[in-house]
């Protein structure tokens, strides 16, 4: 045990001397961490050795856009759109390619252009390098939010178009992926969106109930499905109520619904 924790010990003092040795390692490391600001000034470092420009580029661009995305900093959205710009693809690595493609998307995304980012997002999860979970969970959810977007602007046939791509691609990420909670939240939403009520109330139980199968996103899940069922789903389906007492089907919903928050309390 005591060589186990040796060897865990030098990894550590390794992969710390690689990072002060390497900046786009240190910028990399400082970005999953959410430091950003450090992310940038180690990108800005890296991004003065040729061989490691176009990378550390991009390293440099998203942590932009996440500052964007704290701040609403239009500095940031400005500083992420050159850094992208500047980049030479053909210099990146296949994994830095898709990091990319999901950089181009929030800028998209950032700039309302709704449609065209879910077709990035869309591309960054397919391709010949696998994604991590995180990663596929992340753009999936990213996906999902800009079609969203896109069909609170759309026309109703549009609207209900775009809601069963939703529909369609979260029950074949369920097939595989059964602990994924951005398709699990996605189901029940776009169901809605898809004037569905009744689908959306039951895929949004069956969310609630399975919500543990995420595991660290199990309270935020359920947050987000709370939401969307007190304000979106009980309102729509108690209007379907054949005795036409919108306001007493509301209330037996929020009650059923309270029901239901207390089977899943304790998982």
């Amino acid at each position: 045990m005591a060589m186990r924790h040796a060897a865990i010990a030098v990894a550590a003092l390794l992969s710390a001397a690689a990072a002060r040795q390497d900046p786009l390692v240190l910028a990399r490391q400082l970005y999953n961490q959410q430091q950003y600001d450090a992310a940038i000034a180690a990108a800005r470092d890296a991004r003065r050795r040729p061989a490691l420009a176009d990378a550390a580029g991009l390293v440099l661009a998203r942590a932009h856009l996440e500052r964007y995305r704290i701040s609403d900093d239009g500095a940031d959205l400005a500083a992420a759109r050159e850094a992208l710009a500047s980049i030479d693809m053909s210099r990146l690595l296949p994994v830095d390619r898709r990091d990319l493609t999901i950089g181009f998307g929030e800028l998209l995304y950032f700039d309302g252009r709704f449609g065209a980012a879910a077709e990035m997002f869309g591309a960054a999860l397919g391709g010949p390098e696998p994604a991590t979970a995180a990663t596929r969970e992340l753009v999936l959810d990213w996906w999902a939010i800009a079609l969203d977007r896109q069909a609170q602007a759309a026309s109703d046939g549009e609207r209900l178009r775009i809601y069963a791509r939703i529909l369609q691609r979260m029950e074949a990420v369920l097939l595989t992926e059964r602990e994924s909670a951005a398709a699990i939240y996605w189901l029940a939403a776009a169901a809605a969106g898809a004037d569905d009520p009744n689908r959306a109330w039951h895929a949004a139980i069956a969310g609630w109930i399975r919500a543990p199968l995420g595991g660290g996103q199990r309270a935020a899940l359920r947050a987000d499905l709370e939401r969307l069922v007190q304000q979106l789903i009980i309102p729509r389906r108690a209007r379907l109520d054949p005795g036409g007492d919108a306001k007493q089907a509301e209330t037996a919903l929020r009650a059923e619904w309270d029901a239901i928050m207390e089977m899943g309390i304790r998982r």
